[in-house]
């Protein structure tokens, strides 16, 4: 029975994520009634499935704001080599809590450098987002690690397209919630997060070194 399929993007609006899913449609045809296709017509609808499959993905990244890497004057860039690793520390340790060592950003960003973006304008990096992907509890749960905008580059909505850039990236790995702790004082922060569809999940006291409680948030993708 011969079968033809074509991949298509469905998608729902939250809270300024969206969330995409792949359904697969499969039109079956009665080998009596409608006989075997030749080989030159299963090239051409093959053709024509991966041409429409192809335009939906590009309309639907056009809609994310994420077709192109370039937004006003900053380039979004995804982490390539050892060489951008000092700039990314650099521009964390201004504004982080924890003191992270070289091994902490290398855990991260070697294990998942898929998952790390830097916002560039000219050659000078101003924003940093370093995640992971891994299996809790048996589902597949992405964590932001690390997030952080140049002081003199905030309020430009730089930090929420870094997420928005890290979470599609998640979910092109079949993520299905996301997690992020940030200080109970980072209002801001918070802001931003639940902008994008993040909820309160838990507060955690003392979690800090410095002594402050954290704000456990998470983000359902499914």
């Amino acid at each position: 029975m011969p079968t033809m399929g074509m991949a298509e993007i469905d998608s729902s609006s939250f809270d300024g994520v969206l969330t995409c899913s792949k359904e697969v449609v499969v039109m079956e045809g009665d080998m009596e009634d409608h006989g075997t296709l030749c080989a030159e017509e299963d090239l051409v609808a093959s053709a024509l499935a991966a041409t429409i499959t192809s335009q939906v993905i590009v309309e639907e990244l056009r809609r994310l704001g994420l077709c192109s890497n370039i937004e006003g004057d900053v380039e979004y860039v995804p982490y390539e080599s050892e060489l951008q690793m000092s700039d990314i520390k650099r521009l964390i340790t201004k504004d982080l809590s924890e003191p992270y060592s070289i091994y902490t950003y290398r855990y991260f960003i070697h294990n998942w450098p898929q998952l790390c973006f830097l916002a560039m304008v000219d050659k000078d990096c101003v924003g940093a987002i370093v995640c992971k992907l891994d299996m809790h509890k048996k589902i597949h749960r992405g964590y932001i690690a690390m997030l952080a905008v140049d002081s003199r580059y905030r309020r430009k909505g730089i930090g929420t397209y870094l997420v928005k850039k890290a979470i599609y990236a998640m979910m092109d790995d079949d993520c299905d919630e996301v997690v992020l702790e940030t200080e109970i004082t980072n209002q801001s922060a918070q802001k931003l997060y639940e902008n994008l569809g993040f909820v309160r999940d838990k507060r955690l006291f003392q979690y800090y070194l410095n002594g402050v409680d954290a704000l456990r948030l998470k983000l359902w993708l499914r």
